[in-house]
């Protein structure tokens, strides 16, 4: 059964061509895609059929009837994986920087998913279904560190809900541009998708969920510093939105602001170091350190060597 996606304009999209505007509001959808869209009649801008070039003006109300979907399925790929830990019910996975987690349009294959399919077989658990088959949480492509993935469904289950009521403790560590004034504080600040751009979040965005990282400064360097940051909640990019959002975002993050002339190459400099919860069988409390890898290394060197 096909779907309908319904979205309005905001005061930042007036002027903005309709194709380019109804892209940014659809994920994983090209601007090609959506021309099609638009020539098929599968678009209306209230209530009307439109072209492509037509201007938005604040307040239009767009609705897209998007095909029904073709699902794919993921495949096995013998991809290495770095496995901290692995038994019967959860598997431990330092993801290295440019791996996307699981498939998704754009990246059809070549995912930690595709590895895990190859390396697990059927031992992975099925609720979230067959493109993300064991996948209790995320980290973006270009962040590196360690996963949680979990072997069955009574597992997933019980780290779920551990990541729900903030009991599973996961520690980033990241360089930022500049040196927040106090070294410790607290972000509190929703996060939703941003009312600029639909491919991004940004804090008190559209339907605001609430959302709070930790931050410590470790170590000042010129220009930049070492933090290490806790989630109590895990939204979409949260620790690059909220360093973004207090005036430090996270160095190469070109996306929220981070990009300089000496980025790391390669993506942002933000490394999922510390994974800590309960072993969903066992009962035992368990936790697992990922050292830094080698782009983050190397970029610490280059921004210490200016001391």
């Amino acid at each position: 059964m096909s779907a309908e996606v319904v979205f309005s304009a905001s005061d930042f999209d007036e002027g903005e061509r309709a194709d380019i505007f109804i892209c940014s509001g659809l994920d994983g959808v090209s601007r090609s895609a959506v021309q099609k869209l638009l020539t098929s009649g599968a678009v209306t801008i209230n209530g009307e059929r439109i072209k492509k070039s037509v201007k938005i003006s604040s307040g239009d109300e767009v609705r897209v009837l998007l095909p029904d979907p073709v699902l794919p399925s993921a495949l096995p790929e013998n991809i290495p994986l770095e496995i901290v830990y692995e038994d019967a019910d959860v598997i431990v996975v330092n993801k290295p920087r440019g791996m996307v987690v699981h498939p998704a349009p754009g990246s059809p294959d070549g995912t930690l998913v595709n590895a895990l399919l190859y390396h697990c077989g059927d031992s992975l658990s099925g609720i979230n279904g067959v493109l993300r088959p064991g996948i209790v949480h995320r980290i973006d492509k270009d962040t590196s560190g360690l996963l949680l993935v979990a072997k069955n469904d009574k597992a997933h289950v019980s780290l779920a809900e551990q990541i729900k009521e903030h009991s599973c403790r996961r520690e980033y560590l990241a360089v930022v541009c500049g040196a927040p004034k106090e070294d410790k504080g607290v972000i509190d600040a929703p996060i939703g998708r941003s009312l600029k751009d639909r491919k991004k979040q940004a804090v008190f965005g559209s339907s605001p969920r609430d959302a709070v990282t930790h931050y410590e400064v470790l170590e000042n360097y010129p220009s930049y510093s070492l933090v290490k940051c806790v989630l109590e909640t895990g939204r979409t990019h949260q620790i690059r939105v909220h360093m973004a959002y207090i005036g430090h975002p996270v160095a190469g993050d070109t996306v929220y602001g981070g990009a300089g002339n000496d980025r790391p190459s390669g993506g942002q400099c933000l490394h999922a170091a510390t994974i800590g919860f309960v072993h969903p069988a066992s009962g035992i409390e368990m936790n697992f350190t990922a050292p830094l890898p080698d782009y983050f290394k190397e970029f610490l060197n280059t921004i210490t060597s200016r001391s």
